[in-house]
């Protein structure tokens, strides 16, 4: 199951109590104070696991604490420091502080890992306390509280290229001809339920992931259909490759459409390089293929059912990707 969003509780661990003890052995009754400090908390850590591609676990594990420390002791021994506690979430995962919004940590595939919520510091054992005015000091402070947070967790899938429709558009059956991905393909709108991922590998040994996402309709960006829900994923893409099918009675006005759906929702993804793929020329009869002539000349008219012109779609998106 694909879920790309979670909420959890994370806490660092406190910090150990300082402590009050006096140094004695035999002939020294009456030692100083040798009351060591406490231990600090650990940290919660986040780590990209590029083995990892959902957020499903989280929706069953709500709550991460780290290690408290440990209290001070005698002979001016530190508390032992607290574990840390590692959370593993896939690569593309934003962590944000849900009541501010603020991120904490933007996982990269060859990212380091990263702090969200520190532990507390220990506590000072009476030791620390000593003074010529104060030869036996009876105090020790408590450790410090960790850091506490409720994050949200949003997976945006890491891609090259993003393809982006209507749905039945034709997405599926391409990302299933050009990569090793098996997506569910139907002749009927939403088919894909979930984004998919799909390595193409070119002639040349040099490669790109693909992102399908499920079928943008209008209104999407208000929350209609499933586009709102997964739009995020292409956000990360280089390039788009928009998908409008051929047999439409003028392309331009889908093609119109779905780039305003994308500008509402988010005006930087208009900005992307991109190149649209005329999907279905197997339907059309020789004569209809006429209509593609008034169309803009770098419109790549394809069929990823028959193969047709798919080399020199990939061909344009390797120049984009590369530069050559």
């Amino acid at each position: 199951m694909f879920v790309d969003y979670a909420e959890i509780e994370v806490h660092g661990g406190s910090g150990g109590d300082g402590h009050v003890s006096f140094h004695r052995e035999k002939y020294i009754p009456k030692g100083g104070p040798d009351g060591g400090d406490g231990g600090k908390g650990g940290d919660v850590i986040v780590q990209a696991d590029v083995n990892m591609s959902t957020l499903l676990d989280f929706r069953y594990k709500k709550v991460f604490r780290a290690e408290n420390g440990c209290q001070g002791g005698k002979s001016n021994k530190s508390g032992r420091n607290g574990a840390d506690i590692i959370i593993k979430l896939p690569a593309g995962t934003l962590v944000k502080d849900l009541n501010s919004g603020r991120l904490l940590a933007d996982l990269k595939p060859d990212g380091e890992p990263m702090m969200i919520a520190a532990g507390g510091n220990g506590g000072k054992g009476n030791a620390r306390f000593k003074s010529p005015t104060n030869q036996t000091p009876r105090t020790a402070t408590p450790g410090w509280p960790g850091e506490s947070w409720t994050v949200q967790l949003e997976l945006k899938l890491i891609a090259d290229v993003g393809l982006v429709g209507f749905p039945n558009a034709g997405k599926s059956t391409l990302l299933a001809r050009i990569s090793d991905a098996h997506p569910k393909i139907a002749d009927y709108p939403f088919t894909t339920l979930v984004p998919n991922l799909g390595l193409v590998k070119l002639s040349d040994y040099r490669s790109f992931v693909v992102a399908d996402i499920p079928g943008v309709i209008e209104g999407a960006h208000l929350g209609k259909g499933l586009g709102l829900e997964f739009l995020r994923h292409i956000q990360r893409t280089r390039m788009l490759v928009y998908m409008i099918e051929c047999i439409a009675e003028d392309p331009q006005i889908p093609y119109n459409m779905l780039r305003a759906e994308l500008g509402l929702y988010d005006t930087e993804l208009l900005e992307k390089p991109s190149i649209v793929a005329l999907t279905k020329i197997d339907l059309l009869a020789p004569d209809e293929k006429a209509k593609l002539s008034v169309l803009p000349s770098d419109w790549q008219p394809i069929s990823a059912v028959s193969g047709e012109n798919i080399d020199r779609l990939l061909g344009a998106i390797a120049r984009i990707i590369f530069g050559a």
